[in-house]
């Protein structure tokens, strides 16, 4: 599995509830962009319309070589999901207040291009802040074994 693009915004702004694996519906040269590293999460979500998943705001850059063939960097891109899959997701975004965000975008088995999207519910300021000090205080735990040996 190499990972082309990872929401590390995501993993600091939510908790991260569940994770649905999904195919992507690229158009033209995308692909060759992602392939080349070009892809960004950062900002994007999923919206659901019409019984459909839509990823929104990701941002895959124009191929070089694309020319005519290159597509608006920024435009809605389907997921395929199963229709249980996002019959669930939607329910659980409607009841419960939970929000999509897609969090890697990582190529699979057989070379397919899959993003993996999850349900995420909010943090407040208060849970970043023992986030940053958890993180901080393993750190200097890491720190200090490795300075023992």
């Amino acid at each position: 599995m190499k990972i082309v693009a990872q929401n590390k915004k995501a993993y600091h702004d939510y908790f991260i509830l569940e994770s649905y694996e999904a195919g992507i519906e690229l158009k033209g040269t995308e692909i060759k962009s992602v392939r080349k590293g070009s892809a960004n999460l950062k900002d994007s979500y999923v919206r659901i319309k019409n019984g459909e998943a839509f990823v929104v705001n990701m941002h895959i850059a124009p191929y070089e070589q694309g020319n005519m063939f290159n597509v608006d960097s920024r435009r809605e891109r389907k997921l395929l999901l199963h229709k249980k899959e996002i019959n669930k997701l939607s329910k659980a975004i409607m009841e419960q207040g939970l929000t999509l965000v897609p969090t890697k975008l990582y190529f699979g088995n057989g070379s397919k291009l899959k993003i993996e999207v999850s349900l995420v519910k909010g943090k407040k300021l208060y849970d970043k802040r023992n986030d940053l000090k958890e993180k901080a205080m393993q750190r200097d735990i890491d720190k200090a074994m490795k300075n023992r040996y």
